[in-house]
């Protein structure tokens, strides 16, 4: 039988959470079949930003929405989502709505181009 190397029982993982004004980086080695959310704890990120919530907030591997017990393969990259401030769709309606005012509107009434 071939002896096992530690190096190969270990993942090679590292933790994202992107700050408005910077991002945070924070590269792991875990055991085979670590968790989602083991990484998290083990990133240290959960206590040094208090506003995470494993309720709460959304997480991912490589930008695909994972469950906190998805079990991490090597070189995964684990993202931390934080909360939307405003709905994607809402934004698009309004953005819309503007436009459509400035094309009726373009100019005052009585003014000579």
């Amino acid at each position: 039988m071939e002896p096992i190397l530690v190096a190969e029982m270990l993942l090679q993982v590292e933790v994202i959470y992107a700050l408005p004004d910077k991002q945070e980086r924070v590269p792991l080695r875990l055991p085979a079949g670590s968790t989602l959310q083991q990484a998290l704890e083990a990133s240290g990120l959960l206590e040094k930003y208090p506003a995470i919530d494993l309720e709460k907030n959304k997480f991912g591997i490589f930008a695909k929405l994972s469950r906190l017990d998805t079990v991490l393969r090597d070189r995964d990259r684990v993202e931390i989502y934080r909360p939307l401030i405003a709905d994607p769709r809402e934004v698009r309606k309004q953005r819309a709505a503007e436009g459509k005012v400035m094309k009726k509107g373009a100019g005052e009434e009585g003014e000579a181009a």
